[in-house]
């Protein structure tokens, strides 16, 4: 199939470019790991695809409108008062595969 033809054929199927799909699983990746793991940053930003801390940190904002930090941080409970402004709440690992799209997996089927 040609490069073009995928392209348009996954949008069709998943209403996103395969380059926003592609990013939105890596700030789930990237959620993931800092919930779960008490890895670095910039660990978790290789981990995740993104190479360093300042790509995961832009994409993160871009995403989810908090730093990588505020968001493990508001999940550690280090903000009693509630969010800071800005920050994200956690969302339920449902509600952050309804975000991704489809499921978060799935592409259907192209013809």
């Amino acid at each position: 199939m040609a490069p073009r033809t995928f392209a348009r054929r996954f949008q069709q199927e998943t209403g996103t470019t395969p380059y926003r799909w592609l990013l939105r699983q890596r700030v789930l990746l990237a959620q993931e790991l800092l919930e779960g793991t008490d890895e670095t940053v910039d660990s978790v930003a290789g981990r995740a695809g993104f190479g360093n801390a300042a790509t995961l940190r832009h994409h993160f904002l871009r995403v989810l409108s908090t730093t990588p930090h505020a968001y493990r941080r508001t999940l550690r409970g280090a903000d009693p008062a509630g969010l800071r402004q800005g920050a994200c709440p956690r969302p339920s690992r449902l509600s952050r595969r309804a975000a991704a799209g489809a499921g978060g997996q799935s592409f259907g089927t192209v013809g």
